[in-house]
């Protein structure tokens, strides 16, 4: 649920992108978060662009009542290990692909983050994976998130029974049909 300013519900996760053509991808961690009613607020904030606006995003996050940061980032990929340099608490990284080096570029840049300094790194445009990692971090000291955490994977696990239950009815030259 993106949190509204007028709204009584505080944000727990921070979305931040460095730019809007890293939404369809964010917007997955987004759809999971709403999914398991884990409050949010999203934001695109270049950290190279406006670098004062993004060290009062991440230096007040805490306060703000943030427990994660998901951060999504292309090329250079700053924005995740920045919010990990600054924001005390877990920072996801989401690398973004690009046309030039197909989000490598991305990937390590967040990945070879200094000792100190981690960010947990999910696969390139992995949005819903870092949406599943934030609610997994926050399930550590909240049961009912936990459990349906755990419902989620059943419904994972049901899906391929059925799935399988198909191809062995119709086998794999109709499958697609």
């Amino acid at each position: 649920m993106q949190v509204k300013a007028d709204n009584d519900v505080k944000p727990i996760v921070g979305i931040v992108m460095g730019s809007d053509s890293d939404m369809p991808i964010m917007a997955k961690a987004a759809e999971i978060l709403d999914k398991f009613d884990i409050p949010y607020e999203m934001n695109i904030i270049s950290a190279h662009r406006e670098p004062e606006v993004f060290f009062e995003y991440a230096s007040k996050a805490e306060e703000r009542g943030y427990k994660v940061i998901i951060a999504g980032a292309g090329m250079a990929a700053h924005l995740p290990g920045m919010c990990a340099a600054i924001f005390p608490m877990p920072v996801i990284g989401i690398p973004m692909h690009t046309p030039s080096l197909g989000g490598k570029d991305s990937l390590y840049s967040i990945v070879q983050m200094p000792s100190g300094i981690p960010v947990a790194t999910v696969a390139i445009n992995g949005g819903a994976n870092a949406g599943i990692l934030a609610a997994k971090i926050l399930a550590t000291s909240n049961p009912e998130l936990l459990q349906k955490l755990k419902d989620y994977k059943d419904g994972l696990a049901a899906g391929v029974i059925v799935k399988d239950a198909k191809l062995q009815e119709v086998g794999y030259e109709n499958y697609q049909k």
